[in-house]
């Protein structure tokens, strides 16, 4: 009896330790949940010890601490994801994400689907890249943001530079620029009474 016992103790215990790791889609599926939750320790514990971003010929390596920055920046937008649907290849994810956030919303492409290739290095998110966004408007984008930046270069230069600081620091002054730019189109919008 103490054998059958024993054997029965060390059997719960093998099995208890015998965790699966997560399918890729299942990392995938719990990064974009973290980014709209603001987790970003569960962030952490998804991605790679390095993350490198891709966006058309913009690429960027992040760590640990820089990542954090950029999600600190995404965070000040409200952006919120959804999965709108994944593959699964060989050694990498493919995604189609919709994000919504206040910066796309002024933009007016809000939402932004996108689709995604994200590739893993030791069960963990390494890679991301930017693929097309189908129903992006990318000329009423560049309309929006280059007249947005003209206006506060001209009306609230301590503003400017706002566009490339992707620090929280950087996305509060875009959002107060936003606020500032669409207060004055409103003023100017509204009728004279003479």
């Amino acid at each position: 009896m103490k054998n059958a016992f024993l054997i029965l103790l060390l059997l719960c215990f093998l099995t208890g330790c015998n965790h699966q790791k997560p399918t890729h889609q299942e990392t995938v599926t719990a990064y974009y949940n973290a980014f709209d939750s603001g987790d970003y320790t569960a962030i952490r514990a998804l991605i790679h010890d390095t993350l490198t971003v891709t966006a058309g010929d913009y690429v960027t390596p992040y760590t640990h601490e820089s990542f954090y920055t950029f999600f600190k920046w995404d965070s000040i937008f409200k952006t919120s994801y959804t999965i709108v649907e994944l593959e699964e290849k060989s050694d990498h994810i493919m995604a189609t994400v919709a994000s919504k956030s206040l910066r796309y919303a002024f933009l007016k492409n809000n939402p932004l689907t996108c689709r995604f290739t994200i590739t893993f290095n030791s069960g963990k998110i390494s890679r991301i890249e930017s693929g097309e966004c189908p129903g992006a408007d990318w000329s009423i984008w560049e309309k929006e943001r280059d007249s947005l930046v003209g206006w506060i270069k001209k009306n609230h230069p301590d503003l400017d530079g706002f566009i490339y600081d992707m620090t929280m620091d950087g996305a509060i002054h875009y959002l107060k620029a936003i606020e500032l730019y669409k207060m004055d189109k409103t003023v100017f919008q509204q009728p004279q009474i003479h």
